[in-house]
């Protein structure tokens, strides 16, 4: 088995606790294809694949312990796939890549609205004015989440090179 590609400089980091299988799959197979490291990191033990390209980073049952390790630990050059809208706004100032599970990029344009209607929404469910969350990830949502990687990661390997 081939080495990671250190000239890409590039690690993906998974905020795993949440992260669906489905996705993290689409993850193997493109760190497999882009010889890219990948870390889960959760407050719980993960199956992860064989492979010299991915690890399981356990951290502490805390409430954002996950979250705390990934921005120890990122860095400019990294990707990091979460659904956590204040991670990822965390991420982003870093001048790292965040992209949600269904395929959308964070970026310093967006990420400041979706912080305020995620904690707009979130006021609502404390008062019971809604109820629920996202809806489940569909085969749609798999697909749209692919192609924003496959096409996030070229760049990011395009301009590196």
């Amino acid at each position: 088995m081939d080495k990671p590609d250190k000239k890409s400089g590039m690690t993906i980091w998974i905020d795993a606790d949440a992260c669906p299988r489905a996705i993290k799959e689409i993850v193997f197979r493109a760190s497999e294809r882009l010889r890219i490291m990948v870390h889960l990191v959760a407050n719980r033990n993960l199956a992860v694949p064989q492979s010299p390209l991915v690890s399981m980073v356990r951290v502490a049952e805390d409430f954002n312990g996950a979250d705390r390790y990934i921005l120890e630990q990122v860095g400019e050059s990294d990707l990091v796939v979460t659904a956590d809208i204040p991670l990822a706004a965390e991420i982003v100032k870093k001048g790292a890549i965040a992209i949600d599970p269904r395929g959308d990029l964070y970026t310093s344009e967006n990420v400041g609205e979706r912080l305020s209607v995620r904690n707009f929404m979130q006021d609502l469910r404390a008062v019971g004015l809604v109820q629920g969350g996202c809806a489940e990830l569909g085969a749609a949502d798999r697909r749209k989440f692919a192609a924003a990687l496959d096409s996030t990661l070229a760049q990011v390997l395009r301009r590196r090179s």
